[in-house]
C-alpha cells in the first residue's frame, strides 16, 4: 500500500495500525482526509451498495455534545469490567445495578479522544442499502455491520498509510436517538460508530493479537487447529 504520507506495504500496514487514542494535535488537512476516504470507498459491502455515509466533525461544541452521548455507554461498560462481567454482552444478563452504573466514574480514556483528536467521523449506514440476511433469526443481527466496517477498517488503514492513527468507537451508537437529533439523522440511517483521527504520539509496531490456532478450526466446530502445513 502507497499513500502520498507514509508509502507501506499492506501486510506491514495490517501489524501495525492500532487503536490510537493519543494524538500529538498536528492538523489532519482537509486534502489528506478526503484522500483518507477516496482510498476507504473501496470497502466491499453488502450487493456493492455502498451505503456507508461520514459525517466530519471538526468543531468543539458539536465534539463536546459526542463526549455526553459516550457517557453513558461507557458508564455502563466500565461498571461491568469492574464487576468481572463481558460488558455489553448480548448473552449473558448483567448483574450491575443502574445505581452502580450511575456511580461509575468514565475515564478520560473514552472521552478524551473525541476532544483532542484532529478530527472525528461519525460512521452511520443507510438501512435502506443494507443486505441484512440474518434479520430473521432470533438473536442479535451481525450480517448489516458487514456493509459499514469493511470500510470503517479501510478508513483506518488509509490513516496508517498517511501517518495517522484513530480509533473505531461505537459507545455513542448505544444512544442512537441523541445522535441522530444531534446530527439530524433520517430514520433509515442508523449510527455504526465514530473514529477520531490524529497524529499518534507513538506508533506501536507489536500488537497483542491470539495465535492463529486459537481461532481456526478444520472442519467443523471443535476440530484440530489450524497449523502451518496442515
Amino acid at each position: 500500500m502507497k499513500g502520498r504520507g507514509i508509502p507501506i506495504e499492506i501486510y506491514d500496514a495490517m501489524q501495525t495500525t492500532f487503536a490510537g487514542r493519543e494524538y500529538t494535535g498536528e492538523e489532519l488537512s482537509t486534502e489528506v482526509l478526503y484522500r483518507i476516504l477516496d482510498m476507504a470507498r473501496f470497502a466491499p459491502s453488502g450487493g456493492n451498495r455502498q451505503g456507508w455515509r461520514v459525517i466530519v466533525v471538526r468543531d468543539d461544541t458539536t465534539r463536546r455534545s459526542l463526549v455526553k452521548l459516550t457517557e453513558p455507554a461507557a458508564r455502563r461498560y466500565v461498571a461491568q469490567m469492574t464487576r468481572g462481567e463481558n460488558p455489553w454482552s448480548s448473552l449473558e444478563p448483567s448483574a450491575v445495578s443502574a445505581e452502580d452504573i450511575a456511580e461509575t466514574q468514565v475515564p478520560s480514556v473514552f472521552t478524551e479522544p473525541l476532544l483532542k483528536s484532529s478530527v472525528v467521523l461519525v460512521l452511520c449506514l443507510d438501512l435502506s442499502l443494507a443486505a441484512s440476511m440474518d434479520q430473521h433469526l432470533d438473536r442479535v443481527g451481525i450480517i448489516t455491520g458487514a456493509s459499514i466496517y469493511p470500510f470503517a477498517w479501510n478508513i483506518l488503514l488509509a490513516a496508517r498509510s498517511e501517518g495517522f492513527t484513530g480509533a473505531i468507537t461505537t459507545l455513542a451508537a448505544a444512544e442512537e436517538p441523541g445522535m441522530k437529533e444531534l446530527f439530524g439523522l433520517p430514520d433509515h440511517v442508523a449510527v455504526c460508530g465514530v473514529i477520531p483521527l490524529g497524529k499518534p504520539v507513538k506508533q506501536l509496531t507489536k500488537l497483542k493479537r491470539k495465535p492463529v490456532q486459537e481461532f481456526a478450526m478444520l472442519e467443523q466446530w471443535g476440530g484440530q487447529p489450524l497449523e502451518p502445513g496442515t
